[in-house]
């Protein structure tokens, strides 16, 4: 496939109910789920082990598709990868000026992180100044995501807490802005809390859908998590990374995230395996990605008015990876160098334990 420009027609998506490959509507309206294409194969010797089926965009911020494959227009569940929305409220309300907020607190704002020592130390400053513990988040315990971190944990027979969750850092936002809206801290993550009516307002606001129309359930981390289409999603973060027709404010709040984010790579994510990280490195800070729980993945191409968008339909890091690095290389959006870099996410070659090349990882 040729690189995308102002020339490349659309594939004819549009912004229509159903499309080619996708199944009826439910009773619901929102339709069952798509039989997508398939995205990568795995391959074994010479012979096809596993496929990995899903659907992806490559859209500009007017929502016109560039470049697609599968139901871009069914609604998916977004999880994590629209944190970055999300915080907007925390920035446009005042409340991340009046807390003071760090450079290092806004980017684990919109991180999924493992829970290194930079990780938490942010988390545990942006919550002492607000007066409250990690005993006022409300996303649940998790493990640290990185090994050195649980080994830790355990050398000083500690246990994991809520600060070890890889959306505290999301949380302790969501406290800042609830706390300046005079709210309960104790209910902000219920979708009538003041913080939470102004963050789905904000998403909706960025996906050019009206609120009601978002699709919600609760996610991993307990709170309101939204569902749109994954055309829907790449406009939102075209719009985001390319924010130049955003109102003043907004803008603001999109290139202050986008800066601290390429500042701080590491705060995205983490060191351990993880891509995201791995993306901003590679690129120098001229990509902005975020992936979601269950193999959703979008980027941002800050400048060039476009985004890309992946659901790999099994839910799996490895067809995700594999299909991500791939179309970053093959739409130019990143440079040589930076895809030699992502290369173990692609995983082009399948190595055993004992390091022979028994397959490869094709994507189509």
């Amino acid at each position: 496939m040729q690189a995308p420009d102002s020339a490349l027609p659309s594939h004819g998506q549009g912004r229509s109910d159903q499309v080619e490959g996708a199944a009826p509507l439910g009773p619901n309206g929102q339709g069952l789920y798509p039989e997508n294409p398939v995205l990568a194969r795995v391959w074994r010797g010479d012979a096809p082990e596993s496929v990995h089926r899903g659907a992806w965009c490559l859209v500009d911020s007017s929502g016109h598709v560039l470049e697609s494959a599968g139901a871009i227009e069914h609604p998916f569940f977004t999880r994590s990868a629209i944190k970055c929305l999300q915080v907007l409220p925390l920035l446009e309300t005042g409340a991340a000026d009046a807390v003071g907020l760090t450079d290092e607190e806004l980017a684990l704002a919109v991180s999924s992180h493992n829970a290194e020592p930079c990780h938490v130390e942010a988390a545990r400053g942006l919550l002492g100044r607000l007066g409250l513990t990690e005993d006022h988040l409300g996303c649940g315990v998790q493990p640290p995501g990185d090994p050195k971190a649980r080994l830790a944990l355990t050398e000083r027979g500690a246990e994991p807490g809520r600060i070890h969750n890889n959306c505290s850092g999301k949380h302790s936002g969501f406290l800042a802005l609830e706390k300046h809206l005079g709210g309960d801290v104790a209910g902000y993550l219920a979708e009538d809390s003041a913080s939470q009516i102004l963050v789905r307002r904000a998403v909706a606001e960025m996906v050019e859908v009206t609120p009601e129309s978002l699709g919600s359930a609760i996610d991993g981390c307990s709170a309101p998590t939204f569902r749109m289409s994954l055309v829907g999603l790449a406009g939102a973060f075209a719009r985001f990374t390319s924010p130049h027709g955003l109102a003043p404010e907004r803008r603001a709040a999109a290139e202050r995230v986008m800066a601290v984010v390429a500042k701080h790579p590491v705060l995205l994510a983490g060191n351990h395996r993880r891509v995201c990280t791995a993306i901003v490195k590679a690129s120098g800070g001229t990509l902005f990605p975020k992936i979601g729980a269950e193999a959703i993945y979008a980027v941002g191409v800050p400048g060039r008015d476009l985004a890309l968008c992946v659901k790999v339909d099994d839910g799996g890091l490895r067809g995700l990876h594999a299909t991500l690095v791939e179309l970053l290389k093959r739409f130019n959006l990143i440079e040589a160098a930076g895809a030699r870099a992502l290369e173990r996410y692609r995983q082009s070659i399948v190595r055993n334990w004992d390091g022979i090349e028994v397959g490869r990882v094709e994507v189509l």
